[in-house]
């Protein structure tokens, strides 16, 4: 697991690492299910959770985004009443370097400036405006739907905005 906080991998540098065979021991995203609610259900109403700064999120603030429009649509809705797909996938390798810490650890890490450091998570990286979450809803679902993106979208790292794309007549 990193130890560095989130603010340290948002942005973007460097090429993107993804070669996993080449390296070992990367651990498995996070993320457990891309898809959640009715997957072959017809709703009217179509909503984007779009970025809008390009960044990197790391598998564990999808995991979160995930868990809090899950959390907040149950508890209102049922769950026959919406879609919720995620939609990048975190394909990046974040790697880092565990320094010694504690007395003499100056001399352990003097000449370690460019160190190549050990797989600690993943991330997808996300430019301005792509698509991060896409909800399919039902009327009634509609203001649960929005406070549930609203709420997601306080997990991620870069501010994001919401877009209806499809059912704008329906709920206006």
């Amino acid at each position: 697991m990193a130890r560095k906080p989130g603010r340290m991998y948002k942005q973007i540098r460097g090429q993107a690492y993804t070669r996993r065979e080449y390296m070992g021991g990367v651990p498995e995203p996070r993320i457990s299910t891309f898809d959640l609610g009715n997957i072959s259900g017809e709703f009217p109403i179509v909503m984007h959770l779009k970025i809008k700064e390009p960044c990197q999120i790391r598998h564990t603030a999808l995991e979160a985004a995930r868990i809090a429009v899950n959390r907040t649509l149950t508890k209102v809705v049922n769950p026959t009443s919406f879609h919720v797909k995620i939609r990048p996938y975190p394909h990046n390798v974040l790697r880092e370097h565990k320094m010694a810490t504690g007395a003499g650890a100056d001399r352990v890490s003097g000449g370690m400036r460019a160190a190549f450091g050990k797989a600690v998570g993943t991330a997808a990286r996300v430019q301005a405006d792509d698509i991060i979450m896409t909800l399919r809803v039902t009327p009634q679902a509609f203001p649960t739907g929005k406070e549930a993106l609203w709420k997601a979208s306080m997990k991620l790292p870069s501010p994001c905005y919401m877009e209806i794309v499809k059912g704008a007549e329906l709920v206006a």
